[in-house]
């Protein structure tokens, strides 16, 4: 069962939209896209109160860069029950990791995270002992008892270049080990961050400053890596308050989003979309965000 009631109107809405979206020059969109959008009412917003739709939203796929949004609500979880010392420099790698999505603050997490690091390969029982380490990223998630955190995988840093040494061979042959999750699982995950519905206030604020992107054209002008552009947020109406963790490489481009509109409508859309014809489509999910976004 979802975390948030199913809108048939809603539902159809969406399905219509990624058939027109797929016959205007996408053929096979159906195959490449995962979404998940849900509306809430401001009045009652709180966990679990908000209506949407979804499609292929339990279908597990490469997140790149939307992994680090697991990788930061980990460390204020962490930090919250004392499993790590809380200092600048590991303040400044998460904000990094999410507000700049850098990947070398994200080795660095996980670092803190799993008390791993990255080298040469290992053997025996320190090859054993790492990679048991690397899994407890995993093992948190399979706590919570969600459905929709059933079939994630999370156990890996993020690259530009790639991994070497230990970090190769953990990914397994055919890369069978990389990380996964569904769109389901990141919004579960973002609205509970957006609702102060899984770690303290004052932890979910923090995020919630790291997730905040501007959508002043001015300011996005300055930043070529605003994570708006070519995303979800550059879709929205303006003078809409905007909160996103975007992922892009060569065979992907996600986007997780919660906004709410000038209008005062709350909104979560997660949108996945893979293979590089979908990752070099600057135009699909800021078009998604738009259409949905005028939805009433």
């Amino acid at each position: 069962m979802a975390f948030y009631r199913a809108e048939p109107a809603m539902q159809e809405y969406l399905v219509g939209l990624i058939d027109r979206f797929a016959e205007q020059g996408r053929p096979g969109l159906h195959e490449q896209i995962a979404v998940n959008w849900v509306r809430y009412d401001q009045a009652n917003l709180s966990t679990g109160s908000g209506f949407g739709a979804a499609w292929a939203d339990q279908k597990p796929l490469y997140p790149a860069s939307v992994v680090k949004l697991v990788y930061a609500v980990a460390v204020e979880a962490w930090l919250q029950k004392g499993l790590l010392l809380e200092t600048a420099e590991l303040r400044r790698a998460v904000n990094d990791m999410i507000a700049l999505s850098s990947n070398d603050a994200t080795g660095l997490v996980m670092d803190y995270l799993t008390g791993t690091s990255s080298g040469p390969d290992l053997q025996g029982e320190a090859w054993v002992s790492w990679q048991r380490q690397r899994q407890l990223v995993n093992e948190w998630l399979s706590d919570f008892g969600w459905a929709e955190f059933e079939r994630v995988n999370c156990c890996q840093k993020t690259w530009g270049d790639g991994p070497y040494g230990r970090e190769q061979r953990f990914y397994g042959e055919n890369n069978s080990n990389r990380n996964a999750l569904t769109t389901a699982a990141v919004s579960r995950l973002l609205e509970a961050v957006m609702t102060d519905g899984l770690l303290s206030p004052p932890a979910c604020h923090r995020l919630r400053s790291a997730l905040a992107r501007s959508l002043d054209p001015d300011e996005r002008s300055a930043d070529p890596e605003n994570q708006v552009d070519g995303f979800l947020g550059e879709g929205l109406p303006e003078n809409s308050r905007l909160w996103s963790k975007a992922g892009w490489m060569s065979q992907a481009r996600h986007d997780a989003a919660w906004w709410t509109d000038p209008e005062g409508i709350a909104q979560m859309l997660v949108v996945f979309s893979v293979g590089h014809e979908r990752a070099n489509d600057n135009q699909l999910l800021p078009g998604i965000a738009r259409e949905l976004a005028a939805f009433r």
